[in-house]
């Protein structure tokens, strides 16, 4: 009898430990449940995240392409602006990088005489505003300047180039009180300096420096604008 009761309660904590383990391995077995259904949404979000960041990859390389076009558009107008600085940048021409030179305009009563300045330095330079001229001694001021003969921009004058300037002189009349010209004073604005230049003709010019007047240097002689 004792060996009997010996086996049954042998068996009863087996059993006791066996459904106790059986417990356990279910409880872990929810355990293990709830951690792959809990890595399922992180996953799921992990996927969303990575979408999401292609997303906003795309849109940084459209707005980074959009950015590098209008810098380029920038670079370009960059460039531009960059140009015609550099042009209105180049030195205020002197009279050592122009050959100044005068003819007559027209023909009889020849109330008028163009001045040429001929770039000769080599290099880019400016003629800045109009000749300032003296013709006579005895009259030190300078010729008046025709301002609607004002060009719109800088007269910037590559290596060769010339630049033009109408100059009147007289009425024409024969009663005017006109003085011979042989020679005459050029001073070229901004720093450029003074240089003496020949009157065109044998017998020089008849100047009224009443009437006289003088344009703004321009690339070409324009109608209109230089009629005075």
């Amino acid at each position: 009898m004792r060996t009997s009761r010996s086996r049954s309660t042998v068996l009863a904590a087996t059993g006791a430990a066996v459904f106790a383990l059986s417990l356990t391995a279910c409880g872990g077995g929810g355990s293990d449940t709830k951690s792959a259904g809990a890595e399922t949404p992180e996953t799921t979000v992990s996927v969303g995240a990575s979408r999401g960041a292609d997303g906003d990859a795309a849109k940084a390389a459209a707005s980074n392409g959009s950015s590098g076009a209008g810098q380029g558009a920038d670079a370009t107008k960059a460039s531009a602006s960059g140009g015609k600085q550099g042009a209105a940048a180049a030195p205020a021409c002197t009279t050592k990088d122009v050959t100044l030179s005068a003819a007559r305009h027209g023909g009889p009563p020849y109330t008028h005489i163009v001045l040429t300045a001929k770039n000769k330095s080599g290099r880019s330079c400016t003629m800045t505003g109009f000749p300032e001229i003296q013709f006579l001694e005895s009259h030190k001021q300078n010729v008046p300047s025709v301002a609607k003969s004002k060009p719109a921009a800088p007269v910037v004058l590559k290596a060769g180039a010339p630049a033009y300037a109408l100059v009147k002189v007289s009425d024409g009349g024969v009663d005017e009180n006109n003085e011979p010209v042989s020679a005459f004073s050029v001073t070229l604005q901004g720093g450029g300096g003074m240089a003496a230049v020949r009157a065109p003709g044998s017998g020089g010019i008849a100047v009224d420096p009443a009437k006289s007047l003088t344009g703004y240097w321009t690339y070409e002689l324009r109608n209109g604008a230089d009629e005075f």
